[in-house]
């Protein structure tokens, strides 16, 4: 498939709203900057952050870059129909068009898709069904760390606050989580078969979203040594936080900076540039929650949320610019059921 032949081009997203992007986050940040070196209660963090060595700084920007490694692994597991190449620059440029928020369980079609969608809807369609299945997938992985370290952290396997509703809560919340979506897609076919529908595209949209969760489950029972890629992007992640603990002389135990980022960084889903201020507040909030120092936090924090904001940026942006020249070259055939299911759609 390719777009020749539509001037739907000339709309697909460019280097302007990446600009944009860029701007808007070095202002924030430099706003965040300004706060925590004037406010009062927060001279120690700035002391910390003054004191860190470019050692710990250049280990966590490779340990970010091992994330986004695992995220351009877990795209191609998904979109194996697509070359490598391409696979590999869309998904860095995916993680900076997305504002270069850390925590991106709610994927966003990369420029390339979107520019070919608008071209061909039934590609449309199959870009839409897999990356549906991405944001499944990754969040899967999410949600499952959630269960078993809250397991983990109830019945007292790893060191942390004793209080048992801090493991146990968000363990069975992951649990239900995990359970509904096995079930989902045979919930959902059965609710479809049985109403009678007067808008056909919904009755779509639930079908295509309960194959979207049979695609997710077969994926991760597959064997597919590429499943990695979703388990590396997250523990990756993770373990930059962590960097930024030792980076300041103390870091908290397993089950509190793994269940402190999976918590905190839901408040990631409020839609501002960078996460900033949303996603500080809510991993230091979920960090201090469970026994570690708010000081402490605070400043590991601000030096993770540093490093995963701008080397996604600066690495997809050299990757968008590498892959805008070659936007008119063909892709793969649409895959069958995905090619009826749009057609039914129209």
């Amino acid at each position: 498939m390719n777009r020749s032949g539509s001037d739907d081009s000339s709309k697909a997203p460019d280097g302007a709203k990446l600009r944009r992007n860029l701007i808007t986050l070095v202002v924030l940040i430099l706003v965040v900057v300004g706060l925590v070196t004037t406010l009062p209660g927060l001279h120690g963090v700035a002391r910390r952050l003054s004191h860190v060595t470019p050692g710990w700084i250049a280990l966590a920007v490779g340990v970010e870059v091992l994330s986004g490694i695992g995220y351009v692994i877990a795209f191609q597991q998904v979109f194996a129909r697509v070359p490598r190449r391409t696979g590999t620059r869309v998904a860095w440029s995916e993680m900076a068009f997305q504002d270069g928020r850390p925590h991106r369980r709610s994927r966003r079609i990369g420029a390339r898709w979107v520019d070919v969608a608008r071209a061909r809807r039934s590609v449309g369609g199959w870009i839409a069904e897999r990356s549906a299945v991405l944001f499944l997938l990754t969040s899967a992985i999410s949600v499952f760390a959630l269960t078993l370290f809250g397991f983990l952290l109830a019945v007292g396997v790893l060191a942390g606050p004793h209080h048992l509703l801090l493991g146990a809560v968000p363990a069975a919340v992951g649990a239900v989580v995990l359970l509904f979506a096995l079930a989902s897609p045979r919930l959902m076919t059965s609710a479809v078969r049985r109403h009678k529908w007067k808008h056909p595209r919904l009755k779509t949209a639930l079908e295509g979203l309960a194959e979207s969760v049979r695609d997710t489950e077969q994926l991760l029972l597959s064997g597919d040594w590429r499943i990695v890629g979703a388990v590396g992007y997250l523990a990756f992640d993770i373990v930059v936080l962590w960097i930024g603990f030792l980076a300041f002389g103390h870091a908290p135990g397993v089950a509190p900076l793994v269940l402190g980022y999976l918590i905190g960084s839901m408040a990631n889903s409020i839609p501002i540039p960078g996460g900033v201020g949303a996603l500080d507040g809510g991993l230091i909030g979920a960090l201090v929650l469970y026994g570690v120092n708010a000081t402490s936090a605070t400043a590991a924090v601000l030096f993770y949320h540093a490093v995963v904001l701008f080397v996604p940026l600066l690495i997809g942006t050299v990757a968008f610019l590498l892959e805008r020249p070659h936007l008119a070259e063909p892709l793969p055939d649409v895959p069958a059921r995905a090619a009826r299911q749009n057609r039914n759609a129209r």
